[in-house]
């Protein structure tokens, strides 16, 4: 069997589809709970940058498809070279909403391995950083890297 390899993600969240969706492409949202500084809306066909707070480097995200409000995908290079992220958003209910993400396709080797593991941390740590901002108006990444800068 030669199945892919790639990172995955997923949470329930207590919060219409509408809201989580636009959690995630509005830069003035994704702001509060997941990076430092986002350059603009997640558009089809356009290029941002997200700014970490653990991070110097900008990093530019290609965005690919945009359909409001059950999917986002774009590239960027959140390891060693660019990869597809795809956000797959399911209303479960009228007030709750599952998001999935996928992102690859990384190598079948160790460091493939390696990056898939830390990517899907990545990601996981994104959906938790989603559910605390939009549920309890809470940024869980604040002050969460900073052993990381010294």
């Amino acid at each position: 069997m030669n199945t892919a390899l790639y990172a995955k993600a997923s949470i329930q969240l207590s919060k219409p589809i509408n809201e989580v969706f636009e959690a995630i492409v509005d830069p003035d949202k994704i702001n509060k709970y997941f990076v430092e500084k986002s350059t603009g809306h997640l558009i089809e066909n356009t290029t941002i940058e997200w700014k970490f707070p653990e991070f110097d480097d900008y990093f530019p995200i290609h965005v690919k498809k945009v359909t409001a409000p059950t999917y986002i995908s774009f590239d960027w290079n959140g390891g060693s070279e660019a990869m597809l992220v795809e956000i797959f958003l399911e209303k479960t209910s009228p007030m709750t909403t599952l998001v999935k993400i996928k992102e690859g396709i990384f190598n079948k080797d160790d460091n493939g391995i390696q990056q898939a593991i830390g990517q899907t941390e990545g990601w996981a740590n994104f959906l938790a950083c989603l559910k605390a901002s939009l549920e309890y108006d809470i940024n869980l990444r604040n002050g969460a890297f900073d052993f990381m800068k010294k």
